[in-house]
């Protein structure tokens, strides 16, 4: 029988000084917060070339089995 999975996406920092602000502080904690839903973090990525090469935003991904 072949498993199933949902998946969740998750964007944190929206703009230059959010990116750096809220990815440095929150990441962890919604990490934390997803895997006690029962969600597994698969990815991270940052999608999005800003000033400098910094990263627009940051999105995490999240599956769990149904």
């Amino acid at each position: 029988m072949s498993q199933k999975y949902e998946y969740k996406f998750v964007r944190l920092g929206e703009g230059l000084l959010n990116v750096r602000r809220e990815g440095r502080e929150r990441y962890q904690s919604v990490i934390h917060e997803n895997s006690r839903q029962g969600w597994r973090l698969v990815q991270i990525f940052a999608p999005g070339i800003g000033a400098y090469g910094a990263a627009k935003f940051y999105e995490m991904i999240f599956e769990r089995e149904l």
